[in-house]
């Protein structure tokens, strides 16, 4: 590994499992301090003392703005200054909309939207101190078509992708570079909250509309990781608007396999 990355701190929301913490590991691997920021103590400490001292675990509720304000806080005592911020931290209730009750709905808005909000509202001054910085917005594929009962969280990702449009001519003359990376199908653990009813009834609305065609096959969460690694690692004169990354066009050999996949590992 080259260290193309030393020296710069950065910000990894969602980070205790699947694709943050393969970014936070890569970013580390880089030559970045990292700090590792997910609700979960007890994952999040263990996925940082896997990755080891260059690793910082600081627990964090990102719909919560108290919450927020208290992690940029601490990052701004420990290390002065932010370099990189990964928004990486999303959530889905995979229900029709008629069937959303008002917690899950406003938890999966202020996760997906209002966190990364919130998360860019804290970084940006801290950024401007080190004069600039690169926040990286994790959308998903389903901005393009909405996967049967996700809904809203195509929603959410929609949004996110407005308002990154609109931050990038915000926060330009600061040396702020704002990318929307848009995610295929990723390994990971994205539903492993779900019940094994509402998983099943959004895999058969997804396959029986052809989703799954649409849809590239699934990946490792390194290659991405690999992928926004690549993009920090660009010189500051080049911006990179939107990415999307996803797995070649499944044949129906892989479509049978991802129905087929565990799902405790989806």
């Amino acid at each position: 590994m080259t260290g193309r990355l030393q020296g710069r701190i950065a910000v990894v929301t969602g980070a205790s499992r699947g694709m943050g913490f393969s970014i936070a590991e890569r970013l580390a691997a880089e030559g970045a301090s990292v700090v590792l920021t997910a609700r979960n103590l007890d994952e999040l400490a263990a996925a940082a003392a896997r990755i080891g001292p260059a690793a910082l675990a600081i627990p964090c509720d990102i719909g919560d703005p108290a919450s927020v304000r208290r992690l940029f806080a601490t990052v701004r005592e420990r290390f002065d200054g932010l370099d990189i911020l990964i928004n990486n931290a999303a959530l889905a209730s995979p229900n029709p909309i008629e069937e959303a009750d008002d917690a899950s709905v406003q938890l999966e808005v202020a996760v997906n939207i209002l966190g990364p909000l919130y998360c860019c509202r804290e970084a940006i001054p801290l950024m401007r101190a080190r004069g600039g910085g690169d926040i990286v917005n994790i959308s998903s594929e389903s901005v393009r078509h909405p996967y049967p009962h996700l809904t809203l969280y195509a929603a959410t990702k929609s949004a996110l992708e407005t308002f990154s449009a609109g931050l990038q001519g915000e926060v330009a003359d600061d040396r702020i570079r704002v990318t929307v990376y848009r995610s295929g199908n990723v390994r990971g653990t994205f539903s492993r909250n779900w019940s094994d009813e509402a998983r099943a009834r959004a895999r058969t609305a997804a396959r029986d509309r052809g989703f799954y065609h649409q849809s590239g096959a699934q990946i490792e969460p390194e290659i991405p990781a690999g992928m926004i690694a690549d993009l920090l690692a660009l010189p500051f004169e080049a911006q990179v608007d939107l990415i999307e990354l996803r797995g070649i066009q499944p044949s129906s050999k892989t479509i049978a396999a991802r129905e087929a996949m565990d799902p405790s590992k989806v």
